[in-house]
C-alpha cells in the first residue's frame, strides 16, 4: 500500500491487482487512481466492486453473464450503484484466460448494450515476450480483436498488452497503457536479452527490495553437533552458528536448505541445516575479525559493504535465489509473507514501516513527491 501511494503521487495512471481483496485494500488505503482486477471475481462481489470503483476483467462468458446479472439486481438500489467498469481480456495464445477472438464482437456488443456496465479496456498477456515471432502472432490476434471493437463504434477503450518484458524488448506496441510488473522491483525478467537503447534502460534499473535480520542466538557448537531438523547438517569442526529469526513461514522456502547464503560484514556465509518455519542458521566460523554476535546485521537479499572504508559491496541478487530454488525471480519477490516487516526508504532515509498489525507513515506527503522508494524487509522476532 505504501508503494502504491508513492506511485500514485509520482503520476502512475492506475494499478492492476489479482484479487478483489487487494483492490479493496488499496481503496481503503486512500488510493484514488483506477484499479483493475486482472482475474474475474465472484459475481456477488460485482456491486461492491462498482461501489469501490474497481474495474473487473471479463475472461469467461459464463462468469460475465453472472456478473451482469448481479449488477442488474442492484438497479433499484438506494443509493444507486455506479456503473461497473469491465476490461475485456482476449485470448491471444497464452491459454490461461480470455475471450476467443472470434467471440470478441459479440461479447463487446453485449457489454455496450447492458445498463450498469461500461467497457473501459481491452487487454491480453504474452506467453513469451522475448520471442518475437510468438509475440507478433499474439499482437496480430490482439489487433484483430480491438478492430472488432472499433467497428462497433463509440469510444475505443484503452488497450494494454505489454508488461515489463515486452516494454524492454519492444516486441509489441505499447498502446495506451502498459503493465509494469517485475520492473517495479527494479528487476529485468530472467534471461531477457536487451538491445540498443533499451539495454541502458534495463541496466539503469536498481533492485528496491532487500531482506535484513539480526541473530537471536550465536553459539559455538562442537564438532559432530547437529544443526536443525534431521539433522541435515552436522558440524565437522568447532563451529560458530548464528540463528536468524525467519524461515519458510516468512517466504524463505525449505528448498533453500543447504543451498543458499547470507551476507555479514560484507562476506558471504553459508546457511546450514534445514530451513525451519521461523529460523535459519548461518555458519559464521570463518568471518574475519571479532566473533559475530547478535548485534551483527545479516543480509539475505541485497547488498552489504564490508567493515573497512571503501570496501566493495557483496550482493545476493534475486536471480541468485531464483537459480538456487530452480524457479523464477517473480516467485521469489512475490512469496515474502505478510508478517515480514517492511521498512520503506526514500533517498536512504526510512519513510514508512508496515508490520503485520499496522502501517506507520513517517514521511511528509507534501515534501516527498517524485522521490523514489525502496523497501527493506526485516525480521522483528529478535
Amino acid at each position: 500500500m505504501a508503494v502504491a501511494s508513492w506511485l500514485e503521487r509520482g503520476g502512475a495512471d492506475g494499478f492492476c491487482v489479482a484479487t478483489f481483496d487487494e483492490g479493496r485494500l488499496l481503496r481503503l488505503a486512500g488510493i484514488e487512481r483506477p484499479i483493475l482486477i486482472l482475474y474475474p471475481i465472484p459475481a456477488d462481489l460485482a456491486p461492491d466492486a462498482a461501489n469501490l470503483r474497481l474495474a473487473v476483467t471479463v475472461a469467461d462468458e459464463t462468469l460475465f453473464e453472472r456478473t451482469c446479472a448481479a449488477i442488474e439486481s442492484t438497479r433499484t438500489a438506494l443509493p444507486p450503484v455506479p456503473p461497473l467498469e469491465l476490461h475485456l481480456e482476449v485470448e491471444t495464445g497464452l491459454g490461461r484466460g480470455g475471450i476467443a477472438v472470434a467471440e470478441v464482437t459479440r461479447v463487446a456488443d453485449r457489454i455496450r448494450s447492458l445498463p450498469g456496465v461500461v467497457l473501459g479496456g481491452v487487454w491480453s498477456h504474452l506467453a513469451a515476450p522475448s520471442d518475437r515471432p510468438l509475440s507478433a502472432a499474439a499482437s496480430a490476434r490482439f489487433d484483430a480483436a480491438t478492430a472488432q471493437i472499433a467497428a462497433l463504434g463509440g469510444v475505443m477503450p484503452a488497450r494494454h498488452l505489454a508488461a515489463t518484458g515486452a516494454i524492454l524488448v519492444g516486441t509489441v506496441p505499447l498502446h495506451e497503457r502498459v503493465r509494469l510488473g517485475l520492473g517495479l522491483y527494479g528487476l529485468t525478467p530472467d534471461r531477457l536479452e536487451l538491445d540498443g537503447a533499451w539495454r541502458a534502460v534495463g541496466e539503469a534499473l536498481a533492485p528496491v527490495m532487500s531482506i535484513h535480520a539480526r541473530p537471536v542466538r550465536v553459539l559455538e557448537l562442537p564438532a559432530g553437533h547437529g544443526v536443525s531438523y534431521g539433522p541435515s547438517f552436522v558440524t565437522e569442526r568447532p563451529s560458530r552458528i548464528a540463528t536468524l529469526p525467519l524461515g519458510y513461514g516468512d517466504g524463505w522456502p525449505r528448498i533453500l536448505s543447504g543451498r543458499s547464503w547470507a551476507l555479514v560484514r560484507g562476506r558471504r556465509v553459508p546457511l546450514v541445516g534445514t530451513v525451519a518455519m521461523d529460523a535459519l542458521m548461518a555458519d559464521v566460523t570463518d568471518v574475519p575479525g571479532p566473533p559475530v554476535t547478535v548485534d551483527d546485521e545479516f543480509v539475505l537479499l541485497g547488498r552489504q559493504a564490508g567493515p573497512d572504508a571503501g570496501s566493495a559491496a557483496a550482493e545476493i541478487a534475486v536471480a541468485d535465489l531464483a537459480l538456487a530454488r530452480t524457479t523464477i525471480s517473480w516467485e521469489v519477490v512475490a512469496q515474502m509473507a505478510q508478517r515480514m516487516t517492511r521498512v520503506y526508504h526514500a533517498a536512504a532515509v526510512p519513510v514508512g514501516v508496515r508490520t503485520l498489525t499496522e502501517e506507520i507513515h513517517l514521511w511528509s506527503p507534501a515534501s516527498s513527491s517524485g522521490t523514489g522508494i525502496s523497501a527493506t524487509w526485516r525480521s522483528t522476532r529478535s
